[in-house]
């Protein structure tokens, strides 16, 4: 199985990350991931922090003339925007770990806490995912994401139901990742609004993931299903609080007639004509686009703070503030779009194994004529 890990803090020196499992000879593109560590930090309503930073990754190891070796690879990001005179906080801001995290820990404030437990942490997960893509994309699968609500507003209906691959490739050129022209001037204002009274803004994203071969993940044990891997991975991302796959929580007022997806075949196998279900059923990828969505609750560090306890005193008093976004729904995004890579590249990994990546293609390549004749 493909695994990583990262470490670093949100002030300290670097993002390091550690993936191990990966096939060797997958040619490695370093300004691909650096340009998905860029799409990260763009955004409308970002903090003034993603002017500081300028994400790049250094390799340490793991890659040799460009190509993947099948070693553990090592990559870092050095952090701008350290400061080593950080002071505690001993005014927990409600909604983030600052209290829950000090008190576990035994701390005196939620200084080391918010250090890791910052979305900071997140660009390391976007490198790491965007190296899955790369092997992803060796098998022409592809992830897509935009953003259908911020705040109150959402985008119209009709853009929604029926989007196409290329719409979805012009999501970077909104500065909210918005396809609804209309929605992304009244949520600019929104924007504006909620930075002048000293507010956040949360919202709903969408990922699509494209092209996907049936058969990842398994329903025969509960910790093996794909929905369940995909929504772990999702609710792990900072500010994420609810994740729906397909119809998702809609189909609660259906009729199972208005729900579930005919099934047909012709010469090409297996199809479906719609795909409520969002690609998985019984925990397995059915063929179809993997698609869901995800709210994103508004960032809990506000300049207009709310009340909180002081940590030292117990007496009644404001949250202290950090340097924070007002909205980065766009952001977390891209951060989902690469966790998803990350499930789906191991998933993989799981289905067809392999050491190298011509062995891997030799699996999968002889799996798909296999389905010819089931």
């Amino acid at each position: 199985m493909i695994r990583y890990l990262t470490a670093g803090e949100s002030h300290g020196e670097a993002l390091v990350g550690i993936i191990e499992g990966f096939p060797s000879n997958i040619p490695f593109d370093k300004e691909f991931i650096n340009k998905e560590l860029n799409r990260r930090q763009k955004g409308y309503g970002r903090s003034s922090r993603m002017a500081i930073e300028k994400d790049e990754i250094q390799i340490i190891s793991g890659i040799n003339k460009n190509y993947t070796t099948g070693n553990p690879i090592s990559i870092m990001i050095r952090n701008r925007g350290t400061n080593i005179d950080l002071v505690e906080v001993t005014r927990p801001r409600p909604g983030h770990g600052d209290l829950a995290g000090g008190l576990k820990y035994n701390q005196k404030g939620g200084r080391n806490v918010l250090e890791r437990a910052s979305a900071r942490e997140t660009a390391m997960r976007v490198a790491i995912g965007s190296i899955c893509k790369l092997l992803l994309m060796e098998f022409n699968i592809h992830i897509f994401s935009h953003i259908i609500q911020i705040g109150d507003i959402k985008i119209s209906k009709e853009i929604y139901t029926d989007i196409k691959r290329e719409d979805l490739l012009r999501a970077d050129e909104s500065v909210v990742r918005i396809l609804d022209k209309n929605a992304e001037k009244r949520i600019i204002a929104e924007i504006e609004k909620a930075k002048e009274e000293g507010d956040t803004l949360g919202g709903v994203i969408e990922v699509i993931g494209t092209n996907i071969p049936v058969g990842l993940g398994s329903y025969a044990s509960w910790d093996r299903k794909l929905d369940g891997k995909i929504a772990c991975s999702i609710l792990s991302i900072p500010g994420i609080k609810g994740i729906e796959i397909g119809l998702g929580f809609s189909t609660a007022s259906r009729l199972g007639s208005q729900v579930h997806d005919e099934i047909y075949h012709d010469e090409e196998g297996y199809y479906r004509k719609t795909n409520n279900a969002g690609g998985i059923e019984g925990g397995v990828s059915n063929g179809e686009d993997i698609i869901f969505r995800a709210v994103m609750k508004p960032i809990p560090t506000l300049k207009k703070p709310l009340k909180t306890v002081d940590m030292e005193t117990k007496e009644q008093v404001l949250a202290q503030f950090e340097r924070s976004d007002v909205c980065a729904v766009p952001s977390a995004s891209i951060v989902a779009e690469n966790m998803l890579a990350y499930i789906l590249a191991n998933e993989m990994k799981l289905k067809f194994g392999g050491d190298s990546i011509e062995e891997m293609k030799i699996n999968f390549n002889n799996y798909m004529e296999s389905l010819k004749n089931r």
